[in-house]
C-alpha cells in the first residue's frame, strides 16, 4: 500500500529526531502566535501509535517518561503565550492583519473565553486554533496567574494523556483483535481527528451568538 503524504511526514518525524520536533510543535502550537498551524491533535495521537519506538529512540524510556516531557512543553507552551499577551495587552487587537497573523482568531478566543471563563484555558486544549491564542487572551485580560496555571497544568495532563494513550492502547487492540496495524491507516485516522476536533469550532461560528460589532472592533470586554 503506497503511504500517503500526511503518514510519510509523521513518519519522517518519528524516525529523525521525533520527540524534539513533537517537543516543538506541541510548545508552539500552545504558546506562540504562529503555532495555530500545526497539527498538534494529529501529531500526538500518531506519537501513540510510535510510542515504543519513540522510547526505543530516547535512551529507552518507558513512555511515561515521553508523555511527561509532551505535557511540560504544553504547560511552558500556554505560560509563554499567557505572558505574551499579558505584556502586549490590545496592542494585538489593534495589529494589522498579515499572511500569518489574522486579528479574527483574536475574537474567536476572546468570546469562547468570555462564554466560559475560567474553564476556557481547560477547554481550550481540545480546539484547534483555540488553544493557540486562549492563553494569550487570558494573559490580556489578566487572569489570575494561580487559575490561570492550574487550568494549563490540567488541561495539558488531560488533552496530552488522552491523545497519546488513546493511540498507544487502540493501537494494541486493534493489532491483537483484528490484526492489522492502524499506522498504515494514519491518513484516515488524521481525518478523522480534524473532524472530531474542529466541528464544535465551526459549530460555534456558524450557529454561535455573534458579537456585536462594536465590540468586535474595538476588542474590548463584554461586561
Amino acid at each position: 500500500m503506497e503511504k500517503g503524504m500526511i503518514q510519510q511526514f509523521i513518519e519522517w518525524i518519528i524516525h529523525n529526531g521525533g520527540l524534539y520536533v513533537m517537543l516543538l510543535v506541541i510548545f508552539a502550537e500552545t504558546g506562540l502566535l504562529l503555532g495555530f498551524f500545526l497539527p498538534g491533535d494529529s501529531l500526538l495521537f500518531a506519537a501513540g501509535l510510535y510510542m515504543e519506538e519513540l522510547a526505543t529512540e530516547f535512551f529507552g524510556l518507558h513512555y511515561v517518561f515521553i508523555i511527561l516531557m509532551v505535557i511540560i512543553a504544553s504547560v511552558i507552551g500556554n505560560m509563554v503565550g499567557y505572558w505574551f499577551g499579558y505584556k502586549t495587552g490590545p496592542m494585538l487587537f489593534e495589529r494589522k492583519d498579515t499572511f500569518l497573523f489574522k486579528k479574527k482568531h483574536m475574537y474567536k478566543a476572546k468570546d469562547f473565553y468570555e462564554r466560559y471563563g475560567k474553564g476556557t484555558i481547560f477547554l481550550a486544549k481540545f480546539l484547534p486554533i483555540i488553544r493557540t491564542f486562549a492563553p494569550i487572551i487570558g494573559g490580556v485580560v489578566k487572569m489570575d496567574k494561580s487559575t490561570f496555571f492550574l487550568y494549563n497544568v490540567l488541561g495539558s495532563v488531560c488533552w496530552v494523556t488522552s491523545m497519546m494513550l488513546g493511540g498507544h492502547f487502540l493501537q494494541g487492540w486493534v493489532a491483537d483483535k483484528f490484526g492489522f496495524s492502524l499506522k498504515d491507516h494514519i491518513e484516515g485516522i488524521t481525518l478523522v481527528i480534524v473532524l472530531v476536533t474542529t466541528l464544535p469550532v465551526l459549530f460555534k461560528i456558524v450557529f454561535g451568538k455573534k458579537s456585536p460589532v462594536g465590540t468586535s472592533a474595538t476588542g474590548q470586554e463584554q461586561n
